[in-house]
Formats: structure tokens, sequence, C-alpha cells
């Protein structure tokens, strides 16, 4: 979003009137005559290529534990601590590093972030023990925490207001690519020659995006010193705290499962594996992209309250699987189509509730992300330990439950009709 989009108040807060589900088109030519900016499709490319890499490198090691692990002497269970190391730094780096950077300018602090995953790749390559590994994993988290915190605003800031939305879902689009082809690819890569080619194709991968950035992206300059106002504002800006508690419980709802899927479909003995689920779960999020890119600059409220309640219904479909593959594949599908957007979707709520505010306010959205990963770990071995992985699709419905009815009650501020 355009620092002109939502001029904030007096006290921080964004201004703005209700938009209509469906606003006239806009006129091509602003007011002075002057022909309105192109919509920067290449730029938005190195964008999703930027959050392509984000997730690559995440999620590398949850492939590659049994290799990781003999390469560098350890157990599996300390192999896969390099994915926890990862999610500490990105929760305890984001919003430290987006409230430091709020000043500078956009092009320079993407090229910094994406030579830091070039970095941190190269040294995971290279590492030579499980210590390093997990020093150099935490620094990656830290620049994924800048990098997530700034890129949906930087791609909003660059597009026309009324393309805003479209230009996030196209930026955003690198993540369920990244899920249904990234990490499968970088997983074959690793078991066919060596774990450490995994993370070194990475890094190859992240120089060729560095320089596309560097000839590619406009700049944009970063919030001006007189409109930023502390962290604790931001927070209280009307609608912010209303999406972040979505953000962690969607979220909390869909990991529970996607991090559990194995067990799930071993104990429901289902004649699917665990691989082939995640590459449908992929395929039918890049559609909910492509849905959201679409729709969501006109109806924002009503797209994301259909995208929870198509969730909701995986989950009964789930429910009422019991031993049924084609249930189950059916359910996966609605899955992956309903939270493919979900990104776009609680970004673009987050930054039209905040305005010129949205760099922190989107930093706080990356937390609450990586908390919900977290919390899913954690719950999820303890519901998986106890009354079985059965019970996770009743757990995720009802909390998808409960965020539709945040997504509901946040009509006033959070998720307003309209973009």
């Amino acid at each position: 979003m355009s620092d002109s989009a939502q001029a904030p108040s007096h006290d921080g807060t964004a201004s703005g009137s209700t938009v209509p589900d469906d606003p006239p088109a806009t006129s091509s030519m602003s007011d002075s005559g002057a022909t309105a900016p192109r919509f920067p499709l290449p730029a938005l490319i190195v964008m999703a290529c930027t959050t392509f890499i984000g997730i690559v490198t995440e999620t590398a090691p949850a492939g590659l534990l049994p290799q990781i692990a003999r390469g560098l002497r350890v157990s599996d269970g300390s192999a896969g601590q390099l994915v926890s190391a990862y999610a500490v730094g990105a929760v305890l780096g984001a919003i430290p590093a987006v409230m430091l950077t709020r000043g500078a300018r956009r092009k320079p602090l993407l090229c910094v972030g994406l030579l830091g995953f070039f970095l941190a790749n190269t040294a995971t390559a290279l590492a030579p023990d499980l210590l390093v590994a997990l020093l150099v994993r935490f620094v990656a988290g830290a620049f994924s925490g800048l990098l997530w915190g700034m890129l949906a605003g930087y791609a909003m800031r660059i597009t026309a207001p009324e393309r805003a939305g479209r230009a996030l879902a196209i930026a955003m689009a690198g993540i369920p690519i990244a899920l249904a082809a990234g990490t499968p690819l970088g997983t074959w890569l690793g078991t066919t020659l060596g774990w450490r080619w995994a993370f070194a194709g990475s890094s190859l991968f992240t120089a060729v995006v560095l320089v596309s950035a560097l000839i590619l992206v406009p700049d944009a300059p970063g919030q001006h010193a007189h409109t930023r106002i502390p962290l604790v504002k931001v927070l209280r800006i009307p609608g912010l705290a209303t999406i972040l508690a979505v953000v962690f419980v969607w979220l909390l709802a869909h990991n529970l499962l996607y991090t559990y899927i194995a067990p799930y479909l071993q104990q429901e003995h289902l004649d699917l594996k665990p691989d082939l689920a995640l590459v449908i779960f992929g395929v039918a999020a890049i559609a909910g992209v492509w849905i959201t890119g679409i729709l969501v600059d006109r109806m924002l409220r009503r797209l994301t309250l259909a995208s929870v309640g198509l969730f909701i219904l995986a989950g009964v479909i789930l429910l009422a699987a019991e031993q049924s593959t084609p249930l189950a594949i059916l359910a996966i599908l609605l899955w992956g189509l309903a939270f493919g957007g979900s990104a776009t979707q609680l970004q673009s709520a987050a930054g039209a509730a905040t305005g010129e505010h949205a760099d922190a306010a989107i930093s706080m959205v990356t937390t609450a992300f990586n908390l919900a990963i977290f919390t899913a770990g954690a719950v999820g071995a303890v519901i998986v330990d106890g009354v079985g992985a059965k019970a996770l699709p009743a757990v995720m419905t009802v909390l998808a439950v409960s965020a539709l009815i945040a997504v509901g009650l946040g009509r006033r501020a959070a998720f307003r009709p309209g973009r």
C-alpha cells in the first residue's frame, strides 16, 4: 500500500472510510493528467522468488534430517533443531529488524536480506558441526524476519493502490510454489547429491535473484521520521489485534495438521503418501493464490470469510473420511485452495487497517505466524502422542470456527468490505 493510500490520524491510527465491495473502476489517469504507474510485474516476480527462497530455506532441513544427522554425526532430533533455530531467529528478529529499518529505503534493504540468505545458506552448506549450523540458521531466521516484515509493504508501495492486493498476491505466490515444488526439489537434490548441495543450490538461486533485484526492482522510500509511532501504538490501531488473533488461530489450525500429516495418514490407514499429499496441497494452494489475486482488491472481507469457511469444510470432510482416500484427497484439495491465499488476505487486512504503519504491523503478523508454528509443534505432539493423530481434524475445525467468528466480528476495522 502506498504511503498516500491511508493518511494517519493525529493519534497514529489509520483513517479512511469504508470501501464498497465492488467499487467503480478507477481511471488510468490521475487528476493531473499523468498516466498511472505501470503494474510492476517483473519486480513482483523477483519478490515472489524471494518468498520462495524464504520458505525453501526454512523447510529444507525437514526433508533431509537423516542425511544431516549422519553428516554432522548427531541424532535426528538434534538435527531437527535446525528448523527450530530458524524459527527462533524469525520470531526474535522480525519486529526489531523492521522497527530499526523503518526509515531505510526499501531496495537496499531487500538486497541486504537476499545477501543474508545467500551467506547463511552457503555457511550452512559448509558448516563443520551442529553448533555452527545452529548459529547460522538462527541468523538466517533473523534475515527471514526482516524480509517477511517489509516485503508486503514494499510490494504494495510500488503499485497503484487499487491494485495493491493483486501485487501482494503475486509477491506471496512464492510460498505455495515453494511448498509444492521447491521443498520436494531440495529434498531430491539433497538425497541424490548430499544434503550440503541442497543449501548450496539455494545459495546459487539466491545469487540470481539478488542480481535480478538490483536490475528489475524499483526503489521506494521508507517511512518518514515524523510519521513513525512506537510499536505499542501500532498495536493499538483499531483492528490490528483482531487480525493478529486470526493469524495465530488460523495458522495454528493449519500447522497442526500440516506438521503431523504423516502420522495422520498412517493412523487413518489412508492409501496416500505424505509427500504426495503435500504436493496436492501445494498445487491447490497455488490456485488459491490466483483466486485471491483476482478478488482481494474488491472483496477482502468476503474472500477471507469464504476462505476460512472452506477451510472448515475441509476439516469436516477429513473427520468424515474414515479410511476413504478419495474423501481425504478432496479435503486436502479444499484445504490447499482455502489456505493458499491466506498470507495475502491477512497481510492485506493488516496493511489496510494500519496504513503507512503497515511494515511494523506486518512484522507482528510474521511473529504471530512463527509463534503459531511453534505452538502447533508442541500442541500437535501432545495430541498425537495422547489421543492420536485422528483428533487433529477436529481440533483444526474448532480453531478455524473461532477464526471465522473473529473475521465476522471484525467488520468495522479489521476485515472491512472492499480494499
